[in-house]
């Protein structure tokens, strides 16, 4: 079974791609550039069944468990048992945001109370996978290497943090923007993944 779970962050970063991909194909003119990522599961919209049951579920559960498998390791340092906690914290959240699906626009001056709850969970994702590499940076537990890798991701993630909000406002191609902040997110949980297996 430590097997199988060791290997679920690997998964789990492809499984994203794919899943996106997939559930826009279902999605007519959907535009990766101008969209965000949960408008495929938005009230409303035509994907809202399908993307978190391809997305949301599979991969909540794939993060708890890989987060699951870091924190309880055998003689895992208290750093690591941290970045696994936020690990977990990140797959719950991908949960929360499933169930509770944001408003077909997201532009509203009034979103509804499942928006709220949906955008409020998107933070917390935000913050966890900044947290997680956040630790290995300044930790001297891990070799230079990752922390150099980690910090990189890091860096690329908060960089595009901040041009989605500008591209948000001026209502350009934020989804562009959020595809590159959240994809080296998940860019650091593939190295991270592949560190754990060596």
């Amino acid at each position: 079974m430590d097997i199988l779970m060791s290997y679920t962050g690997l998964v789990a970063s492809m499984w994203i791609v794919m899943g996106i991909y997939i559930a826009s194909l279902f999605y007519p003119n959907f535009s990766h550039s101008k969209q965000f990522c949960s408008e495929l599961g938005a009230t409303g919209s035509p994907t809202q069944r399908l993307s978190p049951v391809i997305n949301n579920y599979p991969l909540g559960l794939l993060f708890v468990l890989f987060g699951y498998y870091i924190a309880t390791s055998e003689s895992s340092p208290a750093e690591t048992i941290a970045v696994g906690a936020m690990i977990i914290v990140h797959g719950v959240c991908t949960w929360i945001c499933g169930f509770f699906p944001m408003d077909a626009d997201p532009y509203t001056d009034k979103p509804s109370t499942s928006c709220n709850i949906h955008s409020w969970s998107g933070v917390v994702m935000l913050v966890s996978f900044i947290v997680a590499p956040a630790i290995i940076v300044f930790s001297s537990t891990y070799p230079g290497v990752l922390r150099v890798l980690s910090a990189a991701c890091l860096a690329g993630c908060l960089f595009f943090s901040y041009t989605l909000s500008l591209a948000f406002k001026a209502k350009t191609n934020p989804g562009l923007h959020q595809r590159l902040s959240y994809g080296f997110q998940i860019l650091w949980l593939f190295i991270y993944s592949v560190y754990t297996l060596m």
